[in-house]
């Protein structure tokens, strides 16, 4: 069904190719995830399915793609839009009407497809999704699980015998995301539809699927197989497989239900040794006054409450995970934290200083905010650039970074540090090097910011804000297109942080994170705290925000695969 040979693409004006010497043989009616390191190339081999490769992007490509028979580069994304429908990774993207039908109809009427037959499909394709009681609903008052499927019924409405979805959950809170991947897999088993998904939350995603396409960044042949193959071999692996990894568990489980047979006999064993003792988790001991502080904060959209009296208290030295489902009012909170949000009511103190009456670039001052959509923080015309107008909007020098960068890549560091008159040696020490190496970013310190992937952006605009060394830092769903390893660096980063006493309020979907990271878990549900205390007691129970670990290791506090290891 989908034939790639040889295939080879590089993007105008960059240096090497985002995909290299792929070959592949896709079957049809499969559920397929594509998985790989952030920066592999994966929504770009997405868009060779449908021709937005290079017909939309330029850029040059050699081998051969088949698709239904059909040639994605001589044929037009307008013919391959009937045998492939494309989902992006932000619906809202690829909305072009107001409306949950219109939006649906729009591709039939631009297919010239009669109005009987159009009601007809139109009808068929809302029964398919379960959309019919949303029909005439805005597409703006949806949550973020139903646009999804909007986006996805738009896609269908054509009849594609080929759906490719983006990271369709990485906007999602877990029962939205649920939802998203029980209507894919419906789809796959009703109606033998061939489905193509990208992700990097894997541990979403694999109960699902039947084979696995693994796109490594290094230089590697692409792997194809079915799903425990596949995770067997590579590195990237959600905390069940981890573990399941590291203690032999063989056939190596993919949901919660096949590591509970291991996990109870396992842990069994551990508490039968004399001197067994379960690992502890760090306490956060609370001291002096709270960095954030908000009193009975209140917003409203449209006559609409969002955030109905929240109060919140963020310790330097902290991080706080804000987690809920999409609507809850997490976003606003942020916002109004740092200013974009005017509340109608309450109070916001930052380091015991009131918001009223501050513009937003001097409470950015204080506090660093990164967005959900990190394209909104890039304006430079390279990695480091951007990093040096924050500093120089802060009034504070950014020093020769590129000669830093240079000297570090030739291997001069050593012969500058010893010659103390030389130009090196005299260059004003810039933070900028040494942040984007932590960050996995110092090969990029030249690259165009938007030429990058999805994950590597949303690393560029956090080091921006970061740049300056803030007093608290707000962070919403920042591991929106990293890997595993770029999530494992993320949290490194966010501890040293905080132990370097720096206040961190994340809002996030991802539980394995909020696992990772948190001292302290808020949940909210329409617009107001419903739940506050340690991760242990916050998450370990809750059926829907538990992590794997928690699952698999019901009472014993564990939360992540650390926990376990740590144990073992």
């Amino acid at each position: 069904m989908i034939q790639l040979e040889h295939l080879t693409y590089t993007y105008p004006g960059a240096a090497t190719p985002a995909l290299k010497d792929v070959s592949l043989a896709l079957p049809e009616g499969q559920l397929i995830l594509l998985i790989g390191p952030s920066g592999a190339g994966k929504s770009t081999l997405l868009r060779c399915l449908n021709g937005l490769t290079p017909h939309f992007s330029g850029g040059a490509i050699s081998g051969a793609v088949r698709v239904n028979g059909q040639d994605p580069v001589a044929a037009t994304p307008r013919l391959l839009s009937q045998h492939v429908g494309f989902v992006f990774q932000d619906p809202e993207a690829q909305f072009v009407t107001d409306r949950v039908e219109d939006e649906i109809a729009f591709a039939l009427e631009n297919a010239a497809m009669t109005p009987a037959a159009m009601r007809v499909r139109v009808e068929e394709t809302l029964d398919l999704l379960d959309l019919t009681p949303l029909r005439d609903r805005a597409l703006k008052q949806l949550s973020g699980g139903e646009r999804q499927r909007v986006a996805i019924a738009a896609a269908l409405a054509l009849r594609p015998s080929i759906l490719v979805l983006d990271e369709p959950t990485s906007q999602l809170d877990p029962k939205s995301a649920e939802d998203v991947l029980n209507a894919l897999v419906r789809l796959n088993h009703d109606l033998g539809l061939t489905v193509i998904l990208a992700e990097h939350r894997l541990e979403r995603v694999l109960p699902y699927v039947d084979s696995i396409i693994y796109l490594p960044d290094n230089g590697d042949p692409v792997l194809f197989d079915e799903a425990r193959a596949v995770m067997s071999q590579v590195e990237l692996a959600p905390p069940l497989v981890r573990v399941g990894k590291m203690l032999g568990w063989q056939p190596l489980p993919l949901t919660i239900k096949e590591g509970l047979r291991f996990s109870r006999r396992w842990l069994a064993e551990q508490r039968s040794h004399p001197d067994a003792s379960l690992r502890r988790r760090r306490r956060f001991v609370r001291t002096g006054a709270p960095y954030i502080q908000a009193r009975q904060v209140k917003v409203h959209y449209g006559g609409q409450p969002v955030l109905r009296g929240v109060d919140l208290d963020v310790w330097p030295g902290e991080i706080v995970v804000l987690m809920g489902r999409n609507g809850a009012g997490k976003t606003t909170l942020l916002r109004s934290l740092v200013g974009l949000v005017r509340p109608q009511a309450g109070e916001i103190r930052i380091d015991g200083k009131p918001n009223r009456g501050r513009d937003v670039a001097d409470i950015c001052r204080q506090v660093g905010y990164l967005p959900q959509d990190p394209n909104t923080l890039l304006f430079a015309e390279s990695v480091g650039e951007e990093l040096a107008v924050t500093l120089r909007n802060h009034g504070v020098e950014s020093g020769d970074w590129r000669l830093e960068i240079e000297r570090a890549s030739d291997g001069a560091s050593g012969r500058g540090e010893d010659n103390p008159h030389s130009s090196i040696a005299q260059s004003l020490h810039s933070p900028i090097p040494s942040l984007l190496r932590r960050l996995g970013l110092i090969d990029k310190a030249n690259t165009y910011p938007r030429d990058l992937s999805v994950g590597e952006r949303q690393r560029v605009a956090l080091a921006a804000i970061t740049v300056t060394q803030p007093g608290a830092l707000l962070l919403d769903e920042p591991t929106r297109g990293l890997d595993y390893a770029a999530k494992r660096a993320l949290e490194q980063l966010l501890h040293g942080w905080r132990d370097d006493g720096m206040a961190i309020l994340v809002v996030t979907h991802d539980v394995e994170l909020a696992a990772a990271i948190a001292d302290r878990v808020i949940l909210m549900s329409q617009g107001e705290i419903i739940a506050e205390g340690e991760p242990t007691e916050v998450m370990a129970t809750s059926p829907l925000f538990a992590p794997q670990i928690a699952k698999l290791f019901p009472e014993t506090g564990w939360l992540t695969a650390d926990d376990v290891l740590g144990a073992s």
